[in-house]
């Protein structure tokens, strides 16, 4: 059974309905979408969580948590609805019998089931445990899940493999929020619909790729998470390996959701790897080190986790080769990292040169045409080219000019919706494409096990950065190196 249609009668199970995950992003998303009358008329929404509520305070405590992280008031008419459809069930996922009171919830017939994991990985085998054995594992219900799935190949493929033991690979769908933004899904319309940048969008016009985001936030209350996981594995291995693989596909059939992925995958298995010779060429990795942002003291990293020693990365930055008759000898650089001068997220491609410069007599070195896309904030596209001075006499003075779309400009009053509200709406209605697949995380992870495993008996420690700077020297002398620089901010 396949759901085309919204308007059907299902059950949305959040595990978690405590944490931060569900109360920061998943409530208030799914609180827009009633507003935008997206949500079915018979939907319910079921709080999973070892707390003793009663579903009346479960109510009070999700309108709590709309007031506390929505920018905007809360509308009477619409959280009367929104309201109606909530429940709770007081349930450790750790005892599977207990999974009957949710069973008992869950039991009108020929709704679909669609349960969100807004937990840790390592409670997924008992979740998936304790509705495998109530039955609601069963096509056409389906999970959500979050990242990060494993710490490496080997610890990915454990997770994956007990929740195939009991839910098929299309009723699992793995949650990269990014994919979920406005400006990743134009992407496809960007390079798939204009001509004048499908036929130049390989290495015979391309000079080079950077992707940068940027946190100007440091590890805040995931302490614990962060110091196990680092800047590579949390941002880079989805995130920006995503962003990638998406910038540089070749066009997909269609927009199937496999035949977008096949194209994806591709590119992942066309990653060069990483070796001990090439690693510190190609991998930078630094720890922010305390000092004075924006006027603030800021303390280091080792501080904020508590002076415990650690070679956890807070900042990476990493030059990638696709080998692929495509994008042969075009590097991409990829930049992530806290403490950084601002939260940032923008994609920059810089075109080659003109071969022959007519204008030599005036400028020896031509500007590099580039294109950036900006993710947040001001997501839109820039177009730099360059451009005459007008004046009287006939001279050839050149300079720069860009070309701008801006969303919030061009579009008007159109509403940028976050990125859950788009994944919760694309679940709901079961359509995979804005999700993961497994190939696509497993490849992920061979490569980012290649960063690891170069390191191994060679020094790793990260190098120092003061808060509020793009981290590291040795960052720039990476992309100086090839004759290149960071696009400036």
């Amino acid at each position: 059974m396949t759901v085309k249609d919204i308007d059907m009668t299902c059950d949305l199970v959040i595990f978690g309905a405590k944490g931060d995950l569900s109360c920061r992003k998943l409530l208030p998303s799914l609180y827009k979408l009633e507003e935008s009358n997206k949500l079915s008329k018979n939907m319910r929404i079921i709080g999973v969580g070892r707390a003793n509520w009663s579903t009346t305070e479960y109510i009070s405590i999700v309108q709590k948590s709309l007031k506390r992280f929505m920018k905007k008031k809360i509308e009477e008419d619409i959280w009367k609805i929104f309201s109606t459809r909530l429940n709770f069930c007081n349930l450790d996922v750790n005892e599977t019998d207990n999974f009957l009171k949710l069973k008992n919830i869950l039991c009108r017939r020929n709704s679909v089931i669609i349960n969100y994991f807004a937990m840790p990985p390592n409670t997924f085998s008992s979740i998936c445990k304790g509705l495998g054995k109530m039955n609601l594992n069963f096509e056409p219900n389906r999970i959500i899940i979050e990242k990060p799935l494993g710490l490496s190949l080997e610890t990915s493929k454990e997770i994956n493999n007990e929740i195939s033991k009991y839910f098929k690979e299309n009723q699992i769908f793995r949650i990269d929020h990014y994919l979920g933004k406005e400006t990743i899904l134009n992407l496809l319309a960007f390079r798939f619909a204009n001509s004048l940048f499908y036929y130049n969008w390989n290495n015979k016009f391309i000079d080079h790729m950077q992707i940068t985001i940027a946190e100007e936030i440091g590890i805040e209350d995931r302490k614990k998470y962060f110091n196990s996981t680092g800047q590579i594995r949390d941002m880079v291995q989805s995130h920006l390996l995503q962003i990638l693989s998406i910038i540089t596909m070749s066009k997909p059939i269609d927009l199937c959701s496999d035949n977008i992925q096949d194209e994806k995958i591709k590119i992942l298995k066309a990653l060069r790897p990483f070796n001990s010779v090439n690693i510190h060429k190609k991998v930078i990795l630094g720890q922010y080190s305390s000092g004075i942002m924006k006027g603030k003291k800021i303390s280091s990293y080792l501080k904020d986790i508590g002076d415990e020693p650690s070679n956890t990365e807070t900042f990476a930055s990493i030059k990638v080769n696709i080998d692929t008759k495509e994008w042969k000898g075009v590097p991409f650089y990829l930049r992530t990292g806290k403490r950084l001068p601002k939260k940032y997220s923008e994609i920059v491609i810089f075109f080659k040169p003109i071969p022959i410069n007519i204008f030599g007599n005036h400028y020896n070195n031509l500007y590099k045409n580039k294109i950036t896309i900006f993710l947040q904030p001001n997501e839109g596209i820039q177009i730099k080219i360059i451009n005459k001075i007008p004046e009287l006499e006939l001279k050839y003075n050149l300079t720069t000019a860009n070309l701008n779309f801006n969303y919030s400009k061009d579009f008007g009053k159109v509403i940028l919706f976050d990125a859950y509200e788009k994944l919760l709406l694309e679940g709901i209605k079961g359509n995979r494409s804005l999700f993961v697949r497994r190939d696509e995380v497993e490849l992920s992870w061979i490569w980012i096990d290649s960063i690891f495993n170069s390191f191994k008996g060679r020094k790793m420690s990260p190098i120092l950065y003061s808060p509020g700077t793009w981290g590291p020297e040795l960052s720039n002398s990476m992309i100086n190196y090839d004759g290149n620089k960071w696009n400036e901010f």
